[in-house]
C-alpha cells in the first residue's frame, strides 16, 4: 500500500503558502508506516508539525473508489521549508513516522464528481481552523485518480490523499484535533479526534 499525496489542490491554500497553482496534478509519497493511530508526537521534531486535512480516497482491486474517509497530512514545516530552496526531497518533512490519520471509512459507490458535494472541517481545542467544500477545489478528485491511473503502479488498497484546504497551521502538545469529513446537509460522514503529545 502507497500513500499518494496531492499537493496544492486548493487555490486559497496554495496562496497561503506563497505558492503557485499547478495546471496538473502534483503528488508526492508516504510510506504505509507513516499512516498510525493514536496521539500525534509534536514534540519529535526540530521544528514544527502542521496540520492539514483531506479526503482520503481507498482503491480497490479495479483501482475505482470503493471507501472514503477524513485524514491527517501532518508536516514538519520546518524540515520542508529546508529542502525547498535547493531542491531536495522533502521526506524528512513529510514522511517522518506518524504523519498520517485516517478516520474510519466509508463506502462509496457513487460517481467520483458526487465528492464535490462534501465538506472538509478541522478544529484545534474547539477553535476551527479549516473549513472548506470540496467543490472549491482547484483540481477534482476525479481529475487526480484520471493523472494518477496514467503514469503511477497504483495497487489495491493504495491511499490518495487529495489535498487541504486553507487555515493549515501549527499543533502543539495537549492540543485536541478535530478533523471531520461531512455532507452538504451536515452529516458526519467520517469524524477523528486526536491529541498532540
Amino acid at each position: 500500500m502507497t500513500l499518494w499525496c496531492a499537493i496544492r489542490t486548493f487555490a486559497a491554500h496554495a496562496e497561503e503558502l506563497g505558492n503557485s497553482l499547478p495546471k496538473a496534478p502534483i503528488v508526492f509519497l508516504k510510506p504505509a508506516s507513516c499512516l498510525i493511530e493514536g496521539p500525534i508526537d509534536v514534540t519529535g521534531h526540530d521544528g514544527e508539525v502542521h496540520h492539514e486535512v483531506e479526503l482520503v480516497l481507498r482503491l480497490d482491486a479495479n483501482l475505482v473508489v470503493s471507501h472514503i474517509a477524513v485524514g491527517l497530512d501532518l508536516t514538519d514545516r520546518a524540515a520542508q521549508a529546508a529542502a525547498r530552496p535547493e531542491g531536495l526531497p522533502w521526506a524528512r518533512g513529510k514522511a517522518f513516522r506518524g504523519a498520517a490519520r485516517v478516520g474510519p471509512w466509508v463506502a462509496w459507490d457513487k460517481p467520483l464528481d458526487d465528492l464535490l458535494d462534501l465538506h472538509l472541517e478541522l478544529s484545534v481545542d474547539g477553535e476551527l481552523r479549516q473549513s472548506a467544500p470540496l467543490s472549491s477545489m482547484s483540481l477534482s478528485p476525479r481529475a487526480l485518480l484520471e493523472d494518477l491511473r496514467a503514469w503511477a503502479p497504483l495497487v489495491e488498497g493504495d491511499l490518495l490523499f487529495t489535498g487541504t484546504p486553507a487555515g493549515v497551521g501549527r499543533l502543539h502538545p495537549g492540543e485536541h484535533v478535530k478533523a471531520v469529513l461531512a455532507s452538504s446537509a451536515g452529516k458526519v460522514l467520517s469524524l477523528l479526534e486526536v491529541e498532540c503529545a
